[in-house]
């Protein structure tokens, strides 16, 4: 078990780095453990690209490192919180992809104005605006939760976004089509207006036509071939 799940965790971040979520050192993924002691999480001070099976440890709902090596990522009540609000979840991802920072800081929602933002509108993305600071506590990270809801993903305003699923790779491949939803928002404002986009019954039907679950799974198997060897 340790060792399959920290491989995942270590595809997860390098798929993320490879789709341009890297920024330094920061963001991360995690998975749910399956004997309920906490997260499996890189390690502090890699970047995503950077990430190898070894680089993984579990990560206790209070902070304590209970198994692997490396210095633990401050943030992760975001992982735990999430995961203790939400049975149905597997995977968190909290990344600080720039187009979705962009979008979320123009106080813009997001709209389907491609095939990409239907995975997640409607309803509209919630936003986290308690604070743009890093979520270093318990009762910050329950507080992401909340806003989070029943959606599967969030924007944390000025800061990043999180993206959750029943396992670590819907997570992994929701954050990838986010970021790239938001870039084709933007870039279609670049042209001087803001864009068309599909009403809420074209949104939805592209959604399971689309975003189905086998077809995210395949996305997933993509994402990962792509990965250098």
């Amino acid at each position: 078990m340790g060792t399959d799940v920290r491989e995942l965790v270590s595809l997860a971040s390098r798929v993320l780095g490879a789709a341009g979520h890297g920024d330094l050192i920061w963001g991360h993924a995690s998975c749910r453990d399956a004997d309920g002691r906490g997260v499996w999480i890189k390690s502090a001070e890699w970047g995503l690209e950077e990430v190898t099976p070894d680089r993984v440890h579990l990560v206790a709902p209070d902070g304590t490192v209970v198994a692997g090596d490396g210095p633990r990522h401050s943030e992760y009540p975001i992982h735990t919180e999430i995961l203790a609000a939400r049975p149905d979840v597997g995977g968190v991802v909290h990344t600080h992809s720039p187009h979705a920072v962009a979008l979320a800081a123009s106080g813009q929602p997001l709209r389907p104005v491609s095939h990409a933002a239907t995975m997640f509108v409607p309803p509209q993305v919630p936003r986290f605006t308690t604070t743009a600071d890093l979520v270093l506590t318990p009762q910050l990270g329950e507080a992401v939760a909340a806003e989070l809801g029943e959606a599967r993903a969030i924007f944390l305003v000025n800061h990043g976004i999180v993206t959750v699923g029943p396992t670590l790779q819907e997570a992994t491949v929701a954050a990838v089509v986010l970021e790239r939803a938001c870039e084709q928002q933007l870039l279609t404002r670049a042209f001087g207006s803001w864009p068309t986009w599909s009403d809420p019954a074209e949104s939805l039907a592209k959604r399971e036509h689309i975003y189905n679950q086998r077809a995210v799974g395949a996305v997933w198997d993509y994402l990962v071939r792509r990965l250098p060897s």
